[in-house]
């Protein structure tokens, strides 16, 4: 832990895990013993000693003492980032919606800006902070379309401005192997210190182009929770006895009812505005 925090390495390095689970395998079989349960103990005993570097790195920041300011930070996934980068060491400001008369105090000498608002009105909010912040701060998003809302703080903001997809939620406990997208916008190694801090707290970091992202994550996403969608319907439309059909099922079943009941289980504004605002000519429309 203390190599990774002095270099900023990330926790979670796949390739070096992946040649430690073969090099064990091939001691196991070699001894006598069972090559997979010898798999399955070291990925369990690997799995735990991430969580552990995870919590402890979280604890220092890459840039600790900087100000981060968190617009929309009274929503789930505001207040979720807002408590990483205050536990980290940073000075966290929120700005939500009616605090804009305050904008100019509450930007006044921050680092960087993350916008964490409703699809819809992420746009609008770039154009309002753009113009009140400083001009080497940061400028990111979290939302899970990248295309619209980079052009959007591109135009708003002539800093460094970076995109970012977190692919998980903000119920999550530990950010360790939790996939982040990150997509460029301006001047990448002025954004570095914030991807490098992601990977302190464990996350894998995927650099893509927004127009990519946004193309993948209408398959990934959108077409495979219409999928899921139409599923639930159906069982729904023939009055289905769920408990009875567990009776009969197989492992892939239980999984697929196990999706229907989380994407049912969500805030269905929240799933259509995430899907009407995809930049692509999606099917399932």
């Amino acid at each position: 832990v203390k190599l990774k925090k002095t270099h900023n390495l990330p926790v979670y390095h796949p390739a070096r895990e992946e040649n430690l689970i073969s090099h064990l395998r091939n001691q196991g079989a070699e001894a006598g013993l069972d090559s997979d349960y010898i798999e399955e103990l070291y990925r369990r005993i690997l799995r735990q000693s991430r969580v552990e570097q995870t919590a402890r790195l979280s604890k220092k920041g890459v840039r600790a003492g900087a100000t981060v300011l968190m617009v929309g930070g009274m929503g789930s996934m505001g207040q979720y980032f807002s408590q990483w980068f205050d536990d980290s060491g940073y000075k966290v400001r929120i700005l939500d919606r009616n605090d804009w008369l305050n904008v100019g105090r509450l930007c006044h000498g921050i680092e960087l800006a993350i916008i964490s608002v409703p699809i819809e009105v992420t746009v609008e909010v770039a154009g309002k902070l753009g113009p009140h912040l400083p001009v080497d701060c940061v400028l990111a998003d979290v939302t899970s379309i990248k295309e619209r809302p980079l052009n959007a703080m591109l135009e708003a903001y002539q800093g460094p401005v970076i995109g970012l997809h977190p692919l998980f939620g903000p119920t999550t406990s530990t950010m360790d192997k939790q996939i982040i997208v990150v997509t460029p916008g301006r001047n990448l190694p002025s954004c570095r210190w914030l991807i490098d801090q992601f990977s302190a707290w464990g996350t894998i970091i995927l650099q893509v182009n927004a127009q990519e992202h946004d193309e993948i994550m209408s398959i990934v996403q959108t077409v495979r929770h219409f999928a899921t969608f139409a599923f639930g319907q159906f069982l729904c439309h023939k009055q289905i006895d769920l408990s009875r059909t567990i009776e009969f099922s197989s492992p892939i079943y239980r999984l697929e009812l196990g999706m229907v009941g989380r994407l049912f289980a969500q805030d269905p504004h929240f799933t259509l505005k995430s899907y009407s605002h995809h930049p692509n000519d999606l099917p399932c429309r």
